[in-house]
């Protein structure tokens, strides 16, 4: 039995009727097409799930999607601005090579939006915790480290 469920990703209402126990991370990828959300452990631990909920992140593969029907989800589609300009954070992962094979950043560049949202001049440690919950299989921690420090710069910069 499916459930009708009503979602506003990435600032567009979409309807979707899933299965009870379907994850966001496959509602999102196969029953809106939204395939930027990526899955690599399946148990919450590595990251790369993570999208926005209502602005927090959350990690969508441990997320039922009937839980978050009448929420907001943003996702790494969403974080560009209108007209596909790229965000602050999307910017300095692409200026400081904080990406590598990619599979990880779009869990990445949504950890760093909601933290410098809430810490637009993080410290080297604040960093670190903050993205402590995203892993990186290829090890490019230095530079995504480098590229959450730029983002803050671009943030600041911009009027």
């Amino acid at each position: 039995m499916n459930i009708a469920i009503t979602l506003t990703v990435n600032g567009v209402v979409r309807q979707a009727e899933v299965p009870a126990r379907r994850l966001l991370s496959d509602c999102l990828r196969h029953d809106l097409g939204l395939t930027g959300t990526h899955v690599g452990c399946e148990h919450g631990v590595c990251g790369c799930c993570t999208v926005l909920l209502d602005g927090e992140p959350v990690r969508s593969c441990l997320t039922f999607a009937v839980t978050v029907d009448g929420h907001d989800i943003t996702t790494v589609e969403g974080l560009s601005a209108p007209g596909g300009a790229m965000s602050p954070v999307q910017r300095a992962f692409a200026e400081c090579h904080g990406l590598q094979c990619g599979f990880c950043t779009p869990g990445f560049l949504c950890t760093v939006t909601a933290l410098l949202r809430d810490n637009p001049a993080p410290t080297d440690e604040e960093v670190l915790e903050g993205i402590s919950g995203n892993l990186c299989r290829c090890t490019g921690y230095q530079n995504i480290v480098k590229s959450v420090h730029r983002a803050a710069e671009i943030m600041a910069e911009e009027p």
